[in-house]
């Protein structure tokens, strides 16, 4: 009885498959001088030459305004409590 309905359904799954393979075979793909060369355009590689920031060779070391940015938020709200407290 659910036979032919499989067979139907699997009859209709192959032949979606093929088209699909065939508009994918046809695209014709191509590139430009920069990328068949190898070169690709790339920057340094390496731990942290991917980030947009200097981390070694700074005027200033990256700790201090990396401390600044996360702390001052991070005590603001103890500071004001403990200002808060002292003028009770």
């Amino acid at each position: 009885m659910h036979a032919p309905i499989v067979a139907r359904t699997a009859l209709r799954t192959t032949l979606r498959r093929g088209a699909t393979f065939e508009a994918a075979s046809k695209r014709s793909f191509s590139s430009s001088q920069i990328v068949r060369s190898g070169d690709h355009g790339h920057h340094p590689e390496g731990p942290y030459h991917n980030l947009p920031f200097k981390v070694h060779g700074r005027k200033i070391p990256f700790v201090i305004p990396f401390s600044i940015f996360f702390l001052v938020p991070f005590l603001t709200p103890f500071g004001m409590a403990a200002l808060a407290i002292s003028r009770m």
